[in-house]
């Protein structure tokens, strides 16, 4: 099995979940937030909806120099639902495209994240993938499915029931 077919299933998964999670960002009140250290659940959800986007950028780049190449990706700040959910869908789609299409030779060549000529970081795409981009999603949806709580959104189930989903409930 290549590593894209390993890595695909996954991808696939958490992609679904968090979906389901920025579905449930409630319209209006973009600005608020938990605390003034907080990010705005407008631009949390805007920032979830387009690091699947970095995909293309890991995969068809050798390096990223957030100091000069970083306004090529201005901040994504939800002003709809339906605008999120499209940025979403639009970058889902572009990425799974890429990792489907990836070989595991390109996937084991060195990405290096740097800022202002200085390596942040450097490891092999898969690496990246898995870390910079999946994992990343997931760290912040968890903090976006905090911020739908405190907005007395029902939390959708993610690993299992939520405290208002109970996806595991027989029926019958």
């Amino acid at each position: 099995m290549s590593i894209s077919q390993a890595l695909l299933p996954e991808f696939d998964h958490e992609m679904a979940v968090t979906r389901k999670v920025l579905e449930r960002v409630p319209e209006g009140n973009y600005d608020w937030k938990p605390h003034e250290k907080s990010m705005s659940i407008g631009r949390l959800a805007g920032h979830v909806a387009e690091l699947p986007g970095w995909v293309p950028v890991t995969l068809d780049r050798e390096k990223f120099d957030m100091a000069t190449e970083g306004s090529q990706f201005p901040p994504l700040i939800a002003s709809s639902r339906a605008s999120l959910l499209e940025a979403f869908d639009k970058n889902v789609a572009t990425a799974r495209k890429g990792i489907a299409a990836a070989t595991d030779e390109q996937l084991m060549k060195n990405w290096s994240l740097l800022a202002g000529g200085k390596t942040v970081f450097s490891m092999p795409r898969a690496g990246v993938l898995r870390a910079f981009t999946l994992s990343h999603v997931i760290h912040h949806r968890g903090q976006l499915s905090v911020y739908l709580r405190l907005q007395n959104v029902p939390v959708p189930a993610i690993y299992g029931p939520s405290a208002d989903e109970n996806t595991m409930a027989a029926s019958g």
